[in-house]
């Protein structure tokens, strides 16, 4: 009589059948995360609060270069200036920040790593509040708060890579340690800002927001965006190495931790150029990897794809949340980790069952 396998093995041969599953439909998928986001960026158009009908648009789009020749038109000035470069922005922030997320924990091995892990958030802030307390222009805020953010990961990568304990724990440590100070140097400019015009601006900046975004501001932070997210791209499979440890990468010839600097290096430029075009903006990095892995699977050849557009996608969708759900446009970082505390206390309370 043939012995039954018991649930243990059930359980590990579904799951065996679940991930073939998602390897041979991966193509469909993607078209079908493609086909979401086509019709969310075009939806997006029409929301706002200049009130453009679904039928005006439409023909707007029909119309094609007649409507782009009516350079004078309302609706083609709003479209091109101010909704266009801002379902840009939120798109591709979305994307860079799920990448930086997944790439950060495969290369961590630990599934509650976020973007902001080595204190890039903390350090873009840090910039950002320094650019208007001194009153500087919009531009250079957005300047200072990309060259903070990179100069804070690239003094705890230094760190970690000097100090006693393992390379991976320190470096999370480190920038654990220079997030906290740069929050703290960020509170104290808010003590001493003026509070009827520097104070706001710092605190509105921090809650994360699209409303300041112009082409000009747009071009800078998609320029390194999408350069990080190619090299993230190129070393997918060498992240799948990665998270199976540093002596099975250097079995078969790559060197983890050159790979490591590489990827950390791409996945901090990405996040950089996204919080100093967005403010700070949590939750993203961290849920959307889990959401992608729980549709087309761990491997990086098809995650950090899944991830850039349901990222992009979620994004999106949450930005035109924010300048339709009320008179007063939300804040973009309100509305994400509204949705990101419920996300992560599901995670942490399935990881320990």
């Amino acid at each position: 009589m043939k012995k039954y396998p018991g649930k243990r093995n059930d359980t590990e041969y579904f799951k065996r059948s679940f991930d073939a599953f998602k390897a041979e439909n991966f193509k469909w998928m993607i078209a079908l995360l493609l086909m979401i986001s086509i019709i969310l960026i075009i939806g997006s158009l029409a929301v706002g609060f200049y009130s453009i009908s679904v039928k005006e648009l439409l023909s707007l789009l029909a119309r094609g270069g007649e409507a782009a020749a009516d350079k004078n038109s309302s609706v083609i000035i709003i479209i091109k200036n101010i909704r266009l470069p801002r379902i840009i922005a939120a798109f591709a922030i979305g994307m860079g920040l799920s990448l930086a997320g997944a790439a950060y924990q495969g290369m961590f091995k630990n599934p509650l790593v976020s973007p902001d892990i080595l204190g890039v958030s903390s350090g873009a802030g840090l910039g950002a509040a320094l650019a208007l307390t001194i009153g500087l222009p919009d531009f250079l805020v957005q300047v200072y708060a990309f060259v903070f953010g990179i100069l804070v990961v690239s003094l705890a990568y230094f760190i970690g890579s000097h100090a006693k304990f393992g390379h991976d724990v320190s470096l999370v440590l480190a920038g654990s340690m220079l997030g906290a100070l740069s929050s703290s140097f960020i509170t104290l400019l808010k003590y001493l800002a003026d509070p009827s015009d520097t104070l706001p601006a710092i605190t509105f900046w921090l809650m994360g927001s699209l409303s300041k975004v112009t082409v000009n501001s747009l071009l800078f932070s998609l320029i390194p965006m999408v350069l990080g997210s190619s090299v993230l791209y190129m070393l997918r499979w060498k992240l799948n190495i990665l998270t199976l440890g540093d002596e099975e990468a250097q079995a078969i010839g790559i060197d983890p931790k050159s790979t490591r600097l590489i990827a950390v290096a791409a996945a901090t430029i990405i996040s950089a150029s996204a919080v100093c075009l967005g403010g700070l903006i949590g939750w993203v990095g961290l849920m959307i990897p889990h959401i992608a892995r729980g549709i087309v699977g761990a491997d990086y050849r098809r995650l950090l794809p899944a991830a850039a557009l349901i990222g992009g996608s979620f994004l999106l969708l949450m930005d035109d949340l924010a300048r339709s759900l009320s008179a007063m446009e939300i804040p973009l970082g309100v509305l994400t980790a509204v949705m990101g505390a419920p996300f992560f206390i599901v995670l942490i309370v399935k990881r320990r069952r």
